[in-house]
């Protein structure tokens, strides 16, 4: 059974209790974040806890947890749930806490709650194009809120995005601005490939800073070997494109062959993933 975190106690996940008026449940006021470990080994856990203390800046929620105090406590949340098996994944809560009241304004003296818990998570993909799991996707207007940048509980406008892809049988939903240009999926990020270069949007407010489409970049880069560029694109490009990438915590680099019923590119993976995704797995420990 899984062992997860409540406010300072560690204690079964079916035992986990929290106030209906707490500012999470009421008005999905709080930040999270999901972590995977490989083999007790973390992917990017720094880089995703400094996510996490930002996003929790950004809408003013006091934690006094520093950064070291987050990762011993995952670090031992993970050894508790050792029995769960080898790959498990971490789900990181912080909410504005309970009032006494449901009130739209920030309340004063009220201490955030802190949950956490683990959960499973497949193996990681193998480095070849051949086996890779190949990912569908469909494409639809962005309708959702102007901070995406921020990792917010939040997350209405997301879910009714995914079963936008859900309902037709894709596996995810790509989304674009009113502009017609490509923002994000809507739990991912997205990476194009045209004659061998590498192409993903700009980081701005309207897609989540992923930490694994940074460490994309970063090994890409560091790499050499490949070309990379941050900038804008439109859908025109991304239904020209020869590859589509989508990528996140869970899913790391998952290649597109599918997008609207069509075929991307030669409807295979492509090699410029298989490169791409050798020269994360190589470096992915690193963060």
């Amino acid at each position: 059974m899984s062992i997860a975190y409540l406010n300072g106690e560690y204690q079964p996940l079916s035992e986990a209790r929290i106030s209906p008026l707490d500012r999470g449940f009421l008005f999905g006021d709080g930040i999270y974040e999901v972590i995977p470990y490989y083999n007790g080994k973390s992917v990017g856990l720094m880089p995703h806890i400094n996510r996490m203390i930002d996003g929790l800046a950004a809408i003013e929620i006091k934690c006094n947890k520093s950064a070291d105090e987050w990762k011993a406590l995952l670090d031992n949340l993970i050894a508790r749930n050792a029995e769960m098996g080898e790959n498990l994944g971490v789900y990181v809560h912080v909410s504005r806490g309970t009032d006494v009241k449901r009130y739209h304004p920030y309340p004063d003296g009220v201490e955030p709650t802190i949950f956490c818990f683990c959960f499973g998570i497949k193996d990681p993909e193998p480095v070849d194009r051949t086996q890779v799991t190949q990912y569908s996707l469909v494409s639809t207007e962005d309708l959702r809120w102007q901070r995406c940048h921020i990792k917010s509980t939040a997350l209405l406008g997301n879910v009714m995005h995914y079963q936008e892809g859900y309902s037709t049988g894709a596996d995810e939903a790509l989304l674009y601005n009113a502009d017609g240009e490509l923002t994000e999926g809507s739990s991912c990020n997205v990476f194009i490939v045209k004659d061998g270069k590498i192409s993903t949007p700009i980081q701005d407010n309207q897609i989540l800073p992923g930490i694994t489409r940074r460490i994309i970049i970063d090994s890409i880069k560091a790499d050499g070997s490949l070309s990379l560029e941050e900038r804008t694109i439109t859908m025109d490009e991304v239904r020209d494109a020869d590859e589509i990438w989508i990528t996140s915590s869970s899913k790391e680099i998952a290649p597109v062959t599918k997008l609207d019923g069509n075929a991307v590119g030669n409807g295979e993976v492509g090699e410029i993933w298989e490169q791409a995704f050798k020269i994360y797995t190589a470096s992915k420990y690193d963060y």
